[in-house]
């Protein structure tokens, strides 16, 4: 089984703020498969910190009120092309990214307000018919066994 992986879910510190989200549910439900690590901001070479950013009414905005629409959906394009021809089984994405974002996202207000919706990245693959899943959709049962809820 061949997973692509959100970087920051298993330790990366590519995070806005320089940091990860490491998910330990992710990781011990991935030992023995085949990973592809992926981080779009930094395959574009977007910095690391940077501000954070949110998608406010369909583009993507950072804290400092930029448009940086553009460098998001660059960095989507470039990950796609890299992904080309691979049989990708399973994409787990780090939950309210406005790139990997698959079940809710931040609302556009910096605020920490969630609201239902996906991140550029995670939109692109289902549309591309992949099967995503959030990282916050893995729990661990009887302490040892991976499950995805």
């Amino acid at each position: 089984m061949k997973v692509l992986v959100s970087a920051c879910a298993i330790g990366c510190n590519c995070k806005y703020n320089g940091k990860n989200n490491r998910n330990e549910f992710v990781i011990e439900y991935l030992r023995g498969k085949e990973i592809i690590s992926i981080c779009p901001e930094m395959l574009a070479n977007m910095p690391t910190p940077r501000p954070c950013a949110e998608i406010v009414n369909g583009v993507v905005m950072d804290a400092n009120g930029n448009n940086v629409d553009s460098d998001y959906r660059n960095a989507v394009a470039i990950v796609l092309e890299k992904v080309k021809g691979e049989r990708i089984d399973l994409a787990i994405l780090q939950s309210r990214s406005p790139t990997c974002g698959v079940n809710k996202i931040y609302d556009g207000t910096f605020t920490g307000k969630l609201i239902p919706g996906q991140g550029l990245f995670a939109k692109a693959l289902l549309d591309k018919g992949y099967t995503v899943k959030d990282t916050e959709d893995f729990k661990l049962i009887n302490s040892d066994l991976p499950l995805i809820i």
